[in-house]
């Protein structure tokens, strides 16, 4: 976050612009980094989601609209949207089965812990004859520009992308988060990662980031993650998020743009793509931050399980030293190794 924060505080008048299409839980606390700046839209199905978020919000550049998210305004809406073999897969799963067991009792559970379960399907819903089609809502809301968009809508998550065809350009789009399925047919309307990513190379964007949600068969089912019934520890890779951005090298972009691509990468965790997109911009990012700084900042965030964080300039020189840090060492691996590494896997970002 101390990277981020820096970025924020360079921006000057400069909003962080966010999208969230399927905002249940809220806004990833993540982007909060950008404080009184940050502009964000957040678009679920749930209404009774909706009215407990903006009921909770402080920030008044955060709005929540409850709405279906469609390819077109007269789309006939189903509650869950999916292939059928999607649908079949899915219900051989160990979470599934929980579900089945839990329905009863979250039948009767107040909205957050139906939410919590991921069962806002059960909850108080937006009209299924008004969807809307983002693109549209955004312009008539006067949004003329977005740094970020996440979508993660349990179903059609694909439809609802495709809406954004040929537009990202247009709305200066840095960086896009998307829930994706590693399960499907080869039907190119298949809300799928191959159809996903082919998509978003079209648009010009480079895979930065992909995380792989694996979930065990119902017929020997694995411990779960998460306190609630998802994904498991092991099992068949089912689900996952991937990360789409503007590459660094991209032209034309304005420094305030490249300085929120940078924070953008940061915060997935990827600091090596924000720093080399710093020492590639030095002079154009330099009016608004101080490079140096931020470029110390990443280092350290690179070396999470260091209790001294070498500098920029001295963890460069460690790795042309090829210093052994750098390397797993031979052997077992000890307790401390194990549990900074497992730290490192929970931490990451999983909205």
């Amino acid at each position: 976050m101390a990277f981020a924060a820096l970025v924020a505080d360079g921006l000057g008048g400069e909003r962080f612009s966010l999208l969230d299409i399927g905002c249940s839980g809220g806004i990833d606390a993540r982007w909060r980094v950008f404080g009184a700046r940050l502009k964000a839209l957040g678009i679920d199905a749930s209404k009774a989601e909706c009215a407990r978020l903006t009921a909770a919000e402080s920030n008044a550049g955060v709005e929540y609209v409850a709405a279906f998210a469609a390819e077109a305004p007269d789309a006939k809406i189903e509650v869950k949207q999916a292939s059928p073999l999607i649908f079949r897969i899915r219900d051989r799963l160990s979470f599934m089965r929980t579900t089945e067991l839990r329905e009863a009792r979250l039948d009767k559970a107040a909205t957050e812990e139906k939410l919590r379960h991921n069962a806002w399907e059960m909850t108080e819903l937006a009209d299924r004859t008004k969807p809307v089609v983002v693109p549209e809502l955004l312009a008539q809301r006067g949004w003329t520009d977005l740094d970020y968009l996440k979508i993660d809508i349990d179903g059609s998550d694909f439809r609802v992308l495709q809406t954004f065809d040929g537009k990202f350009e247009n709305l200066g789009v840095l960086g896009v988060q998307l829930e994706v399925n590693f399960v499907g047919t080869d039907a190119p309307t298949e809300h799928a990662f191959h159809n996903t990513d082919r998509f978003m190379r079209k648009q010009g964007y480079e895979l930065f980031r992909l995380d792989v949600r694996t979930y065990s068969s119902r017929a020997l089912p694995a411990r779960y993650v998460w306190p609630t019934p998802a994904e498991t520890v092991s099992g068949r890779p089912f689900q996952g998020e991937a990360y789409y951005a503007r590459d660094v090298a991209t032209p034309g972009l304005s420094a305030a743009k490249r300085a929120k691509l940078a924070a953008i990468f940061s915060l997935w965790d990827v600091p090596d793509l924000a720093a080399e997109l710093l020492v590639a911009q030095r002079a154009a990012l330099a009016p608004l931050f101080d490079v140096d700084t931020g470029l110390d900042l990443l280092a350290a965030q690179q070396q999470p399980d260091r209790s001294r964080k070498l500098d920029y300039k001295a963890y460069l020189a460690s790795f042309e030293s090829d210093d052994r840090w750098f390397y797993r060492r031979e052997g077992n691996i000890g307790l401390g190794e194990r549990l900074a590494a497992a730290w490192q896997a929970f931490r990451r970002p999983r909205k």
